[in-house]
Formats: structure tokens, C-alpha cells, sequence
């Protein structure tokens, strides 16, 4: 009894609910004669960012960086090849059988594709309760009461509950989603381009909604987005992403004010001002991303970086911390502060 009591204390003063220590995800692409992997695809190579009870982190990053392996790798859909996720400083790598899934309704994910993540057999009523009473959370007396309850929330109407998802509209579904997310009263929402599916009235919509639903209930939100004005509207802090690995990460305030790395000014000079008298400074990349599967020596960006060094070719950066809160890893930047 003790130790539980310890454990719960270390647990309640600690301010982050979620720790990525440099997490790794290898998806074998090449076998030997005896089955055993030779070659591999790194989708997430060594990532490391931590996330504050209540606040929203959001992961930037071309498509193929790995930032939706990394969400799965978190939510467990994935096996994890190396390194740690911490979950109320619990470590979710090393959960198995009953252990995790006792653990599951903690960690919910709204998926990108609002329509093939919904059962087109299953009612509305039945897709977001139907995990309430496999887990037994509620008396199975109040199941429809409870669902309606958290319909209500996510803004659906009561008579939604027994039509089917091919009867809604795009916002509609992913509106499901949330509430079927949310009715297993989760601390950590994954939201895997929630928006991206969405016309832009119905984006703002269902972004007010995650952020009302945030200071109610108090949610942790991990969003992963490629739409950078989304994500600096909704996240208190930002990781960005390049072929696998962190580049940049921080407050949400330095990070727009100040980026450093040559990457994350890239994808800055991309978003559009509407403003026509503002000339766009737009950082134009050279070359494609390269395959995950063979990286290149040294920093992976190197191949497309116009502030290429010689030392860039060989040496990986470190990732290092700038100002307060301010992470980057790149020789350039190393250069410039030191």
C-alpha cells in the first residue's frame, strides 16, 4: 500500500502527462534466407517531446515525416521498436494483455478519415457507446442516456442516434468520432488531422469544438496537422518533423516569432498572407524527401538545406536547447548561437 501511495504522489506532482523519449519505429522492408529483417524503414527515428496536463502539442511536418506512426506508436497500434512513452508516468512500452487495456480508455484517437474510421453497419448510438460497455465504465441502464449526454456535447442532435454514418455529412462524421473518442472520458486525445478532410467553415467548427471540449473536460490533445495556421490557432506548444525525426521544438510563441531551423523557415515562407500587398519570402526546397528506408549520412535535411555545411554531410546534429524551451537540432544554428 505503501509504494502505491508513492507511486500516486510522484504521479500527481508531475506537471507532464506524456513523456517520448527518443522513440523509434523500424518497419522491416527486406528479409535473409532465415526470416530474420536486414533492412528497414525508420519512420520515427529518435523522437523526444513532452506533453502538459490540459495543453495541446502540435506535430508539423511534411507527409511520410512520421507523424501519424508516432501517434500510433503512442496509442499502442504500433509496437514500439525502441525507446520509452511515458503515460502518467506510467510506461505504456512495457504494458501487455490486461495491463493495456485497462490503460486503453485513458488514450483515444480521432482519426484523419472520418468515414472508413466508422463502422457503415453500426448506428450512431451504437459506434460511440459501444466501447463505454465493453470497458463496463457505465451501468448498462444508463447506456443511452450517457451517449446522448456526450452527442449533446459534440454538438449532435438526439434523433441522430440510430441513423448510420452514410447519412452525414463530412463535419458530421468526424463530429461522431470525437464523441465516440470522448465518451470513454479519456486524459489524451490523439487527433490525427482531425481537419484536413474538412471544408474550412467546418474546420473552424470542429476546431472551437476541441478547444471548448479541452477546457471542460480537461484534455490533453497531441495534434497532428500540416496545416501550420491551424495548429499555431490551437496549440500551446509545436514539434516539427522531417523523414523520421524532430528538427525543431517549443513554445508556440518562440517557435512562430523565431524559427531556427532551415526547414521550419521553409515551411513558414509556405503559409499564404492574405494580404496582397505583403510580399511572400518563400523559401523554396531544392530536390524530394528522401526514402525513409535509406536516409542520408549525417543531417537528413543536408540534401535539400541551402545553409549546407561540409560538416552537415556526415555528422548528425545534436538536438539542443537554445532559449528556454526552444529545442533545435541543426550545425548551422549550433554555429550562428555559439
Amino acid at each position: 500500500m505503501e509504494t502505491t501511495n508513492i507511486v500516486e504522489n510522484v504521479q500527481q506532482d508531475n506537471d507532464y502527462i506524456l513523456e517520448v523519449k527518443n522513440l523509434k519505429k523500424y518497419f522491416p522492408i527486406a528479409t535473409n534466407f532465415f526470416g530474420k529483417p536486414t533492412r528497414f524503414l525508420k519512420a520515427v527515428d529518435d523522437v523526444s517531446f513532452k506533453v502538459k496536463r490540459g495543453k495541446t502539442i502540435g506535430i508539423v511536418g511534411e507527409s511520410g515525416c512520421g507523424k501519424t506512426t508516432t501517434g500510433r506508436c503512442i496509442m499502442r497500434l504500433h509496437d514500439i521498436t525502441d525507446g520509452e512513452v511515458l503515460f502518467d508516468g506510467m510506461d505504456l512500452k512495457s504494458l501487455k494483455g490486461k495491463a493495456l487495456r485497462k490503460i486503453r480508455p485513458q488514450i483515444q484517437m480521432i482519426f484523419q478519415d472520418p468515414y472508413s474510421s466508422l463502422s457503415p453497419r453500426l448506428p450512431v448510438g451504437e459506434i460511440i457507446g459501444e466501447a463505454v460497455l465493453a470497458h463496463k465504465l457505465i451501468d448498462p441502464a444508463d447506456y443511452k442516456d450517457y451517449v446522448l449526454n456526450i452527442m449533446r456535447k459534440c454538438g449532435l442532435q438526439d434523433h441522430y442516434y440510430e441513423r448510420y454514418p452514410h447519412e452525414f455529412s463530412g463535419g458530421q462524421r468526424q463530429r461522431i468520432c470525437i464523441a465516440r473518442a470522448l465518451a470513454l472520458n479519456p486524459k489524451l486525445v490523439i487527433c490525427d488531422e482531425p481537419v484536413s478532410a474538412l471544408d474550412v467553415s467546418i474546420q473552424a467548427q470542429i476546431i472551437n469544438l476541441l478547444e471548448d471540449l479541452q477546457k471542460d473536460m480537461g484534455l490533453t490533445y497531441v495534434f497532428i496537422s500540416h496545416d501550420l495556421s491551424v495548429v499555431e490557432h490551437i496549440s500551446d506548444e509545436i514539434g516539427v518533423m522531417y523523414l523520421g525525426s524532430m528538427v525543431e521544438s517549443g513554445d508556440k510563441e518562440k517557435i512562430f516569432a523565431n524559427p531556427l531551423h532551415p526547414y521550419t523557415q521553409a515551411l513558414f515562407s509556405a503559409v499564404p498572407v492574405p494580404d496582397p500587398n505583403v510580399k511572400m519570402n518563400r523559401i523554396i526546397l531544392k530536390g524530394d524527401i528522401p526514402s525513409p528506408a535509406n536516409p542520408p549520412k549525417g543531417c537528413k535535411f543536408h540534401t535539400r538545406c541551402n545553409r549546407c555545411m561540409d560538416i552537415c554531410k556526415e555528422v548528425p546534429p545534436e538536438y539542443k536547447e537554445y532559449e528556454p524551451n526552444h529545442f533545435c537540432a541543426c550545425h548551422y544554428v549550433e554555429q550562428q548561437q555559439g
